[in-house]
C-alpha cells in the first residue's frame, strides 16, 4: 500500500499504544509460567500476534479474544509440542526470544523456526552457539547463521561466552536459563542496546528469579527455577512515541503525549532528551509530556542504546540547522533493513545532504527539502519516519510498502490524523 502525506499542522493530545518489547516478554513469561496470567492493555500488532502464535505452538493456551486483556495458561516451563513448525512473520524479537524457550524441550525434540524474507537475513548464529554451549542443539538449515533453523532440546546449563550484536541474544538466554536443570554462566563480550536487557531483568525481578549480574558482562543464573502467573498492564511504547515526538519538533506546533512512564527501562525515552538538546521545547505537565516546535540545531548523538530511534532522529536532523551525527549504532544495519543505508537513500530523494558512516549517519541540515516518491523498504520504522518528513513539506509525498506499519503500530495513521496530520492510505 501507499501512504500519501501532505503538509500538516499538528496539535492536540494522544495516548501512545503499549510497548511491543514488553508485550512479547509478557507473552513469553506467561507462557512458561505455572498457572494462569492476565496481560492487560497489550499491543495488538502483527509482531505481538506472531509472538502469541509462537508460544501457542510451543504449548501455551492464549486467549486474545478480548483485545484489552489476554489470558494465558502457561506450561510450567515445559514445551508441550516438540515437533512444531513456527513462523514468526517479521518479528525478530519473537524469533530470538523463542529460540531460548524452544531449547527447553526434550532431547528428542525438533522445532522448526522461520520467518519472512527480512527475518531470514537477520543473524542468530551467536545465540544458537550459546544454546549449544548450554546443552541444547540447533542447526541453521541454510548454513548462513540465519533462519530457517531447527532447535533440538534440551537446555541443561553450563557456561557460554557470547557477543551480543543485538541485546535479544542475551535476553533470550536470561529468559530460558532459570528453567534449565543446572546453573548457567554467561560471559558477555559485546553488548549493544543494554537497556533492553535491563527490561528483561526487570521482568525477572518481578518474577523473583535469582541471578547475579556483574555490570552486564557476566551473569550467573541458578537453574531449577519457575515463572509465576501474573496480572500486569503493559506500559506505553517509547519507540512508537518517538515518531510523535519528532513530528511535534519538526512539524508542530505542539503535541501532548499521555501515559508515558519515564521510570520504565525502555531506552527510547532518550529521544525526549535528544530533541531537547537540539532545541525543541519540552514541558512535563500533570497531564503528560508536551513537546513544541522550535528551531533545531545539529548535535552528535551516541545511538547505541536507541537503534530503533535512528529513522525518526534522522528526519529531525534533516530539518535542523548544522550537522548532526548519529553514531555508534552498527546494529541498525541488521534490523528489518539496513536502516542506515535506507534512510540515507530516502532523505537524499528529499534533497537532504546525508553521508553514510559505517556505524551511523552524518546529516548536514539547513537544505531546502522537497516532496518526493519514497520507498518505505517494507520497514515499519522507515515508513513512519518518512511520513513525519512528508508532513513538514509543501506538496505531496508518497511512501510505498506502508502496510509494514502493521508490524508494530497499525493505528499510526489514525492517531496522526487525530492531531491534524494529512495522511491517507491508498492501494
Amino acid at each position: 500500500m501507499i501512504l500519501e502525506v501532505q503538509k500538516s499542522t499538528l496539535s492536540g493530545t494522544i495516548s501512545i499504544p503499549a510497548s511491543k518489547s514488553h508485550t512479547i516478554r509478557a507473552v513469553a513469561i506467561a507462557s512458561l509460567a505455572d498457572g494462569a496470567s492476565r496481560i492487560r492493555c497489550p499491543l495488538i500488532s502483527s509482531d505481538t500476534l506472531s509472538a502469541v502464535a509462537c508460544w501457542q505452538a510451543l504449548g501455551a493456551s492464549i486467549d486474545t479474544s478480548n483485545e484489552n486483556e489476554w489470558l494465558v495458561s502457561g506450561t510450567a516451563g515445559r514445551i508441550l509440542n516438540e515437533y512444531c513448525k513456527i513462523d514468526v512473520g517479521n518479528s525478530g524479537t519473537t524469533l530470538r526470544l523463542a529460540m531460548g524457550s524452544a531449547s527447553l524441550a526434550s532431547e528428542n525434540a525438533s522445532i522448526f523456526m522461520t520467518g519472512d524474507e527480512q527475518i531470514q537475513a537477520r543473524p542468530v548464529g551467536a545465540l544458537l552457539q550459546s544454546l549449544k554451549d548450554l546443552g541444547a542443539g540447533g542447526t541453521c538449515l541454510n548454513h548462513n547463521d540465519c533462519a530457517p533453523l531447527l532447535i533440538h532440546g534440551k537446555l541443561k546449563g553450563g557456561r557460554t561466552s557470547i557477543a551480543c550484536f543485538t541485546s535479544q541474544f542475551l535476553s533470550s538466554l536470561l529468559l530460558a536459563c532459570p528453567l534449565a536443570e543446572n546453573s548457567s554462566e554467561i560471559e558477555v563480550t559485546v553488548l549493544n542496546e543494554p537497556d533492553y536487557v535491563q527490561m528483561t531483568l526487570d521482568w525477572l525481578n518481578r518474577q523473583h528469579i535469582r541471578y547475579e549480574n556483574d555490570s552486564f558482562r557476566h551473569f550467573l543464573i541458578p537453574g531449577g527455577q519457575q515463572y509465576r502467573p501474573f496480572d500486569l498492564p503493559i506500559p506505553a511504547d517509547f519507540s512508537s512515541a518517538a515518531f510523535f515526538l519528532c513530528a511535534a519538533a519538526v512539524v508542530g506546533p505542539e503535541i501532548t503525549l499521555t501515559g508515558l512512564d519515564f521510570a520504565d527501562s525502555q531506552p527510547d525515552k532518550a529521544v525526549v532528551q535528544y530533541l531537547k538538546e537540539m532545541g525543541a521545547k519540552v514541558d512535563f505537565l500533570p497531564q503528560g509530556l508536551r513537546i513544541a516546535k522550535a528551531p533545531l540545531k545539529g548535535i552528535d548523538i551516541d545511538m547505541n542504546r536507541t537503534p530503533d530511534a535512528l529513522p525518526a532522529m534522522a528526519v529531525a536532523a534533516a530539518f535542523a540547522q548544522g550537522t548532526t551525527r548519529l553514531l555508534n549504532v552498527p546494529q541498525a544495519r541488521k534490523k528489518e533493513t539496513d536502516r542506515i543505508a535506507c534512510m540515507a537513500a530516502e532523505l537524499k530523494k528529499l534533497g537532504a545532504d546525508v553521508e553514510e558512516l559505517s556505524d551511523g549517519l552524518l546529516i548536514r541540515g539547513g537544505k531546502t527539502l522537497r516532496p518526493a516518491d519514497l520507498n518505505g523498504h517494507a520497514d515499519h520504522r522507515i515508513v513512519m519516519a518518512l511520513s513525519v518528513a512528508g508532513m513538514a513539506l509543501n506538496g505531496k509525498t508518497t511512501i510505498d510498502t506502508a502496510e509494514a506499519m502493521n508490524v508494530t503500530f497499525p493505528t499510526f495513521p489514525l492517531l496522526m490524523e487525530s492531531l491534524g496530520g494529512k495522511l491517507k492510505m491508498i492501494n
